[in-house]
């Protein structure tokens, strides 16, 4: 019997000694018997990803972080924490040399809006759908508060475009594009300066008529809602000329002259005012030629002809 046992009164090492099939508590027994294999102890491993080994520093030269546990010796940086751009003391670099970088200068400035608030501003009666509808509208209505280098057209909300709409605004995004050719509306995209915008806001120049603006350009219900006030006949060519005496303006719209806006107003998916000087093989890059053009350069490749008497 267990020296544990000898201690206990002699009933209770009977009962204890009793097989458990035998005593009233055989209802606890499992009722069936597990097994395992004891050969798996041996291959039971973690995940590949579920562990990372930690770094444990000081713990002696074995390790290869003992002794000074990676801090080198003395200095401010073994003895303590050195704040960024700390330089001893001194005059920090940055209030010497100024940031440098980080921010593109060059980089364009939108004001974005979203469909589902220029048809907020349309359900309230403060933009009104027949007519295209431009940076001047938009930031006259107050659907936007600063027109900074001109307005981008967001898709946010198209489910809840009721009515065709026609935008001519300087960017758009591909999901605001479908949504208002797919309400019946049209879309098209013009260059725009900051000084531009300020004259087109006091009513000094036309908001997308230009030279280089044509039928093609968008579509023709777009024309026909603009030219409907002026008695202008709506052809392949618009002359700017007509259009400026007959609205009292001063001043025309200029057009791109850098090779990034030239490619992105002539793609016909961003749908913009340049694309219809496409040719038909021709794609907006400047520098790259499409496949199409390529193969129509090239032309049709000759056979080469052996003469009779050669073997090979």
């Amino acid at each position: 019997m267990s020296p544990r046992l000898m201690g206990l009164p002699m009933q209770l090492q009977q009962f204890i000694a009793r097989p458990l099939q035998s005593s009233p508590l055989v209802f606890l027994a499992p009722q069936f018997q597990q097994t395992r294999n004891a050969s798996i102890l041996s291959s039971l491993s973690d995940n590949p990803s579920a562990y990372n080994k930690r770094i444990r520093r000081g713990r002696g030269p074995a390790s290869g972080k003992g002794k000074t546990s990676g801090r080198g010796h003395k200095g401010q940086k073994a003895h303590g924490k050195v704040p960024a751009g700390f330089n001893g003391g001194q005059t920090a670099d940055i209030v010497v040399s100024g940031t440098r970088g980080e921010t593109n200068i060059f980089a364009l400035e939108m004001a974005p809006v979203n469909l589902s608030r220029i048809q907020e501003w349309i359900d309230q009666g403060r933009i009104d759908p027949t007519r295209p509808i431009t940076v001047r509208e938009l930031t006259q209505s107050r659907c936007i508060h600063r027109h900074k280098d001109g307005v981008k057209v967001l898709g946010d909300g198209a489910s809840s475009l009721k009515q065709p709409i026609h935008l001519v605004v300087s960017r758009i995004s591909a999901s605001a594009i479908s949504a208002v050719e797919a309400a019946g509306g049209s879309v098209a995209t013009r260059f725009y300066t900051r000084s531009a915008i300020r004259r087109i806001m006091a009513n000094e120049t036309h908001p997308f008529i230009s030279m280089a603006w044509s039928a093609e350009s968008g579509s023709k219900e777009l024309l026909e809602a603009e030219f409907a006030k002026l008695n202008l006949n709506v052809k392949a060519g618009v002359e700017e000329k007509s259009v400026m005496e007959a609205k009292g303006l001063k001043y025309r719209l200029p057009d791109p002259t850098g090779r990034r806006d030239i490619e992105y107003y002539r793609d016909p998916a961003h749908r913009g005012y340049l694309s219809h000087l496409l040719k038909p093989s021709e794609g907006p890059s400047l520098f790259f030629r499409s496949p199409e053009e390529r193969k129509s350069a090239a032309g049709t490749k000759k056979e080469k002809v052996l003469p009779e008497n050669r073997l090979w």
